[in-house]
């Protein structure tokens, strides 16, 4: 399929679930969400060392135990000084954690001192223990930057990672440039952490103890009345939950969106509304009444 499981709400701690969307799953919960995902097809999985400082990655690392049918994505945040080693170090400490050898997607989670980073997993990827590398959070400069370095070793970029969603709509430029060139493209945020799920609104907002909610408090919830109606009647002309319609309109927008899920239940809605196309029109119709909004979600580690 498609579309990637995302697993930051999963953690605990320090820049876990609690902290970020103010609520948190228990073990058993996530596992059954796990074991539903890969019963419904959805095997390509993306974690982070820094979702909850490692602990998502050691619980998704004890839900796959050893299988082989996981396609695995994780990613290193690099500090703005570039201290050699420090990649490597990460990438085993992943590893460890996730219970692997090596991983299919290795992600340099920012572009700081992008150059060094990218030569240091050089050696990670003629090895084969990184099997793919893929970039975040980057700018057309960085990804024909990595292009080229990669390149003068035989060498490609698989993947970028940025923030598309229907409140962050100006990244067409870069997936059709990822798609004409083989680079997959990977949309994170495209519910906007539960504010485009339509179990939210401004009565009923998020967490007040979360940085969602500081990211999206009710104010902004009372701009997105219309496209939040707007996405209730397409799903239901569909019969599908209305959390999947800014899903579908990535998907038609040319990239692979990462999708959050902490129950079995939002793994079967998703599996449900995947078969289902949106019309050009429709398409159309929620883009301007995303803009219409006046909304342009942004994250504090995000370049401007």
């Amino acid at each position: 399929m498609n579309v990637m499981i995302g697993t930051w709400a999963w953690g605990s701690g320090y820049n876990g679930s609690g902290m970020i969307f103010g609520s948190k799953s228990d073990e058993q919960t996530l596992r059954s969400t796990f074991e539903k995902a890969v019963e419904l097809g959805f095997t390509k999985w993306d974690t982070a060392a820094v979702y909850g400082m490692g602990s998502c990655e050691k619980l998704l690392g004890g839900f796959i135990n050893g299988r082989n049918d996981i396609f695995l994505s994780t990613k290193y945040f690099p500090n703005k000084k570039y201290n050699n080693g420090d990649l490597e170090k990460s990438f085993n400490e992943s590893m460890t954690r996730l219970g692997l050898k090596s991983a299919d997607l290795f992600w340099i989670h920012k572009p700081n001192n992008l150059k060094e980073n990218l030569n240091e997993a050089i050696p990670l990827m003629k090895d084969g223990r990184i099997r793919s590398i893929g970039i975040s959070n980057v700018s057309m400069n960085d990804i024909k930057t990595a292009e080229e370095l990669l390149g003068r070793q035989g060498l490609k970029l698989g993947a970028v990672q940025n923030h598309f969603s229907l409140l962050r709509n100006d990244q067409q430029t870069i997936i059709d440039y990822c798609n004409s060139k083989g680079i997959t493209y990977y949309a994170y945020m495209v519910l906007e952490q539960g504010a485009l799920a339509g179990r939210y609104n401004s009565k009923n907002h998020f967490p007040t103890f979360s940085m969602r909610n500081f990211m999206f408090p009710k104010s902004k919830f009372k701009k997105i009345e219309n496209l939040l109606g707007t996405m209730k009647d397409l799903a239901e002309k569909y019969g599908i939950d209305r959390s999947q319609i800014p899903v579908l309109w990535v998907i038609a927008k040319g990239a692979v969106p990462i999708v959050g899920l902490t129950k079995p239940t939002y793994v079967e809605k998703l599996s449900a509304a995947l078969n289902i196309a949106l019309s050009d029109e429709e398409i159309n119709l929620i883009t301007e009444e995303a803009m219409k909004t006046g909304i342009r979600q942004q994250g504090s580690w995000e370049p401007q």
